[in-house]
């Protein structure tokens, strides 16, 4: 059976959108000027964070890259209260939150932030008991 491996997204500032990221958790080598292609460090078994450069995708697909109306990936953290942080970090640093942290009905607080490109985050941990 196929494993997620990578989750992708485009940015037309990989240096911004990586800081973005590292608010939530992620580390990156250094960015050089003409980079195109980063990912984050890896840390364990999940899948890879990647930020293409938008022209590039655009070189590759012959489109421009638009981020989606809906998340295309989420991000678990270990406890309602590090989604509150990640969230304060996000709203702080200037970034979109399109929605605040939230108990959902399905046990697990969650929120949404969107990246600088436009592209939102959905972030969610269990809640205690659930």
């Amino acid at each position: 059976m196929p494993v997620v491996d990578a989750v992708a997204v485009t940015s037309r500032d990989i240096a911004r959108t990586a800081r973005f990221y590292g608010l939530l958790g992620f580390a990156f080598p250094t960015v050089e000027g003409d980079t195109k292609h980063l990912e984050a460090v890896a840390t364990g078994d999940g899948a890879r964070l990647m930020i293409d450069h938008a022209a590039l995708i655009e070189q590759i697909t012959g489109r421009v890259p638009k981020p989606a109306t809906h998340s295309t990936f989420a991000l678990r953290f270990d406890s309602p209260a590090e989604v509150d942080a990640a969230v304060a970090a996000v709203k702080s640093a200037g970034h979109k939150v399109e929605k605040e942290p939230w108990d959902a009905v399905w046990g697990q607080r969650y929120a949404i932030v969107v990246d600088p490109d436009g592209y939102p985050v959905d972030l969610f941990a269990p809640l205690p008991g659930a």
